[in-house]
């Protein structure tokens, strides 16, 4: 009996929640009610709200639009080599330096540009038990003026100018096996000073081909005397005693021609490695074209980081006023190279 009355007491408490929970969930319809909202204790202000303008002193940014575009680079290259005495392998003790500075400057507005190149090369060589030799010896410096005709037309105008630093020699035996030099260039001996008016046609950014139809050459030649006497020394058939084409007794020869150049590069072919070329062909008007003039130059550079770089030059070059056979050269370096800005 007692369990019974748990049992009834147990029940009437559940039956009491489910009632109390279906009341607490009724919705009661307040339409009609006034319901009074118990007032805040904090203090309300009311009133119009007044709006001030501030005066904000404009900000002028003084910005000008710059059209130029330059760059430069230095380039500084090393090459030793040391043998013992007992060496059997062969080889003589050398040492190798050279240095390249390519400074360029672009200006673009409108159908109008302008473009300076500036390049510097020098390097010399000295093995033991004989003389210093260059390995290179440059200065090439041209400037070229461009009105755009069409997308891909320029009307143009470009001087040039282009001689070497340092004298230059050739190297003989004497009858007792010494080495000996003789010299046949110095600085503007020869000189060249190339201007020329045309038609550039550059389809891309990296190549351009210029046409000019208008060109005049000066050679110039700064020490006729010495000069003129080792080139009669040196080649005894030069009846004339011409030096690079300018007569015995003149300082500079001028010449009218029909010039071509193109240029590639500085363009990458593959991953780091990089391809600069520029070929130049001469071809004077009042001369048969077997006097035609042509000059190539390739230079192939690989990164190997940010800073150090392998390079391999060649220069093929004809022209029959500074020999009749094609002369060449070529130049491979591992060295450092800087450009600016980064």
């Amino acid at each position: 009996m007692k369990s019974f009355n748990i049992c009834l007491l147990l029940l009437f408490i559940s039956s009491s929640g489910l009632f109390a929970q279906e009341i607490d969930t009724v919705p009661i319809n307040t339409k009609g009610l006034e319901i009074k909202l118990k007032r805040s204790p904090l203090p309300a202000r009311t009133g119009a709200l007044v709006f001030k303008p501030v005066q904000i002193t404009p900000v002028v940014v003084s910005e000008k639009v710059n059209y130029w575009k330059t760059s430069t680079s230095i380039g500084i290259d090393v090459n030793q080599g040391a043998f013992s005495n007992n060496w059997k392998g062969g080889g003589v003790n050398s040492m190798a330096v050279g240095g390249l500075v390519n400074y360029k400057a672009a200006y673009s507005k409108d159908s109008y540009s302008y473009t300076t190149e500036l390049r510097m090369e020098y390097g010399k060589i000295k093995n033991k038990d004989q003389l210093q030799k260059k390995t290179k010896d440059r200065i090439f410096w041209d400037n070229k003026a461009n009105l755009q005709l069409s997308k891909s037309w320029f009307f143009f105008g470009s001087v040039t100018f282009e001689t070497q630093f340092d004298n230059g020699f050739a190297y003989y035996r004497d009858k007792e096996n010494n080495e000996q030099k003789q010299l046949i260039s110095k600085f503007f001996s020869p000189g060249y000073i190339t201007e020329s008016i045309g038609f550039e046609y550059k389809p891309v950014s990296y190549f351009s081909t210029r046409l000019g139809t208008g060109t005049a050459k000066q050679t110039f030649i700064n020490s006729m005397d010495d000069l003129i006497a080792a080139e009669l020394a040196r080649n005894p058939a030069s009846k004339k005693g011409d030096y690079f084409g300018v007569p015995s007794n003149k300082k500079f020869r001028n010449e009218l021609a029909f010039q071509v150049t193109s240029t590639f590069g500085e363009k990458q072919i593959f991953t780091n490695v990089f391809l600069y070329a520029r070929y130049n062909m001469f071809i004077p008007y009042d001369r048969k074209l077997e006097h035609i003039d042509h000059r190539l130059d390739v230079t192939l550079k690989s990164r190997i980081n940010k800073f150090m770089n392998v390079t391999l030059n060649g220069v093929g070059l004809f022209d029959k006023d500074s020999d009749k056979e094609v002369q060449a050269s070529q130049n491979l370096s591992l060295g450092f190279g800087f450009t600016f800005p980064r």
